[in-house]
């Protein structure tokens, strides 16, 4: 992936979630289920992959009791809603990957939004769990706007909330696919490896804190 190159002031920041604010590890939910159904671990995790339902749920195209209802089905085991979406939520890990005080810092002077391919039972429980999401000026959430990354639409919407101009917004991702749908639409966009290396573009870019 060719490297991106700032070539205009920045004057909004716009962050992925998952392996970027805070990490995440499915195999947490998959062992967390296997008590609840027949199957090894492996196996839950092949056939909830296989129902395809996971995309449908983050893109908005059906309801969370619908998801649990089927993803029940697909394991041949009736899920207890609330106790599902425990279980579903507990694949992400306490500390945060981004300090909070970056990130309030940051808000500070740029605009803050979040742009996540997520769901409406995960970032119900994000958004209790982890202070540090209260900080953006806006979310982008692909289960509420319809679209998930790597569609233009998406990025269009993030576009839109950071009240700038597409090459005018830094964004950073973990997954290499979504970070060049953010350049194709003009956007500044930077792989996530670490906090230290986000700080380190951010600051090529003149964008600083104290």
């Amino acid at each position: 992936m060719a490297e991106s190159v700032p070539n205009c002031q920045i004057r909004a920041v716009i962050f992925d979630l998952g392996k970027v604010l805070i990490p995440f590890d499915f195999m947490r939910g998959y062992k967390m289920l296997q008590p609840m159904c027949r199957y090894p671990v492996e196996e839950i995790r092949r056939r909830i992959g296989a129902t395809g339902l996971v995309p449908l749920f983050e893109s908005g195209k059906i309801e969370a009791r619908d998801f649990v209802r089927r993803l029940g089905d697909a394991l041949e085991t009736p899920l207890e809603y609330e106790r599902f979406c425990e279980i579903w939520s507990a694949i992400f890990l306490p500390e945060t990957l981004i300090p909070e005080s970056w990130i309030a810092a940051i808000r500070r002077q740029y605009r803050l939004v979040l742009l996540s391919n997520t769901n409406a039972i995960h970032f119900a429980m994000l958004e209790k769990a982890y202070p540090i999401l209260s900080h953006f000026d806006a979310r982008i959430l692909s289960h509420e706007v319809g679209a998930m990354k790597p569609s233009p639409i998406i990025y269009q919407k993030a576009v839109e909330a950071a009240c700038c101009r597409a090459e005018e917004c830094f964004f950073t991702d973990d997954i290499p696919e979504y970070v060049e749908g953010a350049r194709k639409y003009g956007l500044d966009a930077v792989q996530f490896v670490s906090a230290d290396q986000i700080r380190a573009e951010l600051a090529k870019r003149n964008v600083t804190w104290d």
